[in-house]
């Protein structure tokens, strides 16, 4: 009887303390905001490197060599493998 008591009494001081563990301080709730908007940044200034180099690439030989084109191409690759990993890490 009295460890059952005991045991009740521990459960009804130990349940407000897992509440009080899972609350984000006012601080914790500005960072993680930030972080996401800095994200959504991230993930916009990426599209539009992607934008503008896909309107490069369209200009094709007549604005660059066959070695500009290629180094464009290879920057438009790793832009994109970047995003991927970007939206792919917000998820």
């Amino acid at each position: 009887m009295k460890k059952s008591i005991i045991v009740l009494i521990a459960a009804l001081l130990l349940s407000p303390a897992g509440y009080i563990f899972a609350q984000q301080t006012h601080e914790e709730k500005v960072i993680c905001e930030l972080a996401a908007k800095n994200c959504l940044n991230r993930i916009e200034i990426m599209q539009k490197k992607i934008k503008k180099l896909n309107e490069q690439i369209k200009k094709g030989s007549k604005a660059y060599s066959p070695e500009e084109l290629k180094k464009l191409d290879q920057k438009l690759q790793e832009t994109k493998e970047q995003l991927d990993k970007l939206e792919s890490s917000g998820k």
